[in-house]
């Protein structure tokens, strides 16, 4: 069984390690990084956004700069204040059960929670070290990711491509346990470790047949989430409706909106949409999944869309926006890193509600 799954890893590159496939092409990163003079060249392409949104940036500093309405009811909470603040916080802001919790600094769709109670928001605050996020939970069935960039001296930018995000979810049978449909998933079978600890209470349970069993709220890769391309639905709508949101504050340049919509008709005619996050410098370029491109294609396109960072960041710097400094930019990942695997670490022991 195991030669088996390691030549099934061996033979499908959307199996490694997120940055494997980046190993043959990191001369062309290096090679941006001579012409620039910079390690951090990619800094100044989204100017108001730490690091350039490439890693450890703030939920709170993207959301500031989206349109208002566009983004969902959001409340921000200090870690360590007295639960009776966080409650007394929560129903000022006019939160109902259930509600979404994720940390402000956050990655990957760790410690992303659907919080249903009182006892559930106290065990998250007594867990979580960091300021997190109180957030609407938005009912609308389909979420999609699309990548966008734009040049700064242009007006129009361009929608690379499109992702719909399913999470990950397993269906009863009336016969099986939850744990034997976890066996089944595919997009989870090289997950399991982290799943069972996290449903370790639910793994004999059986689901009726029909009935939905939530792995994880979050539709991440990571979290054991589907993608599928949808790149059939690039118009010029779409386009218009990404550039609204570059430009209302005129400093969103490359990145990828993760949205929340009724329908894809809806959101291109700008109604019943949500727009969970806006992914900086550091968005993965997320439409090489879910289409069996071959590897060489899929680097062709992680390829052009580094050409835009590195032509972007250039433009915005020579309208005076600095580079990081080393040191600065140094400490900043290290620090990001850090942050990144303390959540990890949490999240995999930290109950699915």
């Amino acid at each position: 069984m195991k030669i088996k799954e390691t030549l099934y890893k061996l033979t499908h590159w959307e199996t490694w390690h997120h940055h494997a496939k980046y190993i043959p092409i990191s001369p062309v990163w290096v090679w941006y990084i001579i012409r620039s003079g910079t390690a951090w060249f990619f800094t100044p392409s989204n100017p108001t956004l730490t690091f350039g949104g490439f890693e450890g940036e703030g939920k709170k500093e993207m959301y500031e700069q989206l349109p208002p309405g566009s983004y969902p009811q959001t409340s921000y909470i200090e870690p360590r204040i007295p639960f009776e603040e966080v409650e007394k916080q929560v129903a000022a802001a006019g939160f109902v059960y259930p509600f979404i919790v994720k940390p402000n600094v956050g990655m990957m769709g760790f410690m992303f929670r659907k919080i249903y109670n009182a006892a559930q928001l106290k065990q998250y605050h007594e867990t979580i070290p960091n300021e997190y996020l109180v957030q609407e939970l938005i009912a609308y069935d389909v979420e999609v990711g699309l990548f966008y960039y734009r040049l700064p001296n242009e007006q129009k930018g361009t929608v690379s491509g499109v992702i719909k995000k399913d999470p990950a979810v397993i269906t009863g049978d009336g016969k099986n346990t939850i744990e034997t449909l976890m066996k089944q998933k595919e997009s989870i079978r090289f997950r399991m470790d982290e799943m069972i600890l996290r449903h370790s209470g639910f793994l004999n349970n059986v689901l009726a047949k029909g009935e939905k069993y939530n792995l994880s709220h979050a539709s991440n890769r990571s979290q054991g989430g589907s993608f599928s391309v949808i790149d059939s639905e690039i118009d010029e709508d779409l386009q218009k409706l990404a550039d609204s949101f570059s430009l209302h504050s005129g400093k969103f340049y490359y990145g990828r909106y993760d949205i929340k919509c009724a329908s894809m008709e809806d959101l291109k005619a700008g109604k019943n949409f949500s727009i969970l996050e806006f992914n900086g410098a550091g968005a993965g370029v997320q439409h090489i999944y879910g289409k069996n491109y071959s590897l060489l294609k899929v680097m062709s396109i992680i390829l052009t869309h580094w050409k835009m960072l590195f032509l972007i960041s250039r433009q915005n710097h020579k309208k005076g926006i600095p580079y990081w400094k080393f040191l600065k930019g140094w400490r900043h990942l290290k620090a990001a890193k850090i942050n990144l695997m303390r959540l990890k670490r949490m999240d995999a022991n930290f109950p699915t509600f």
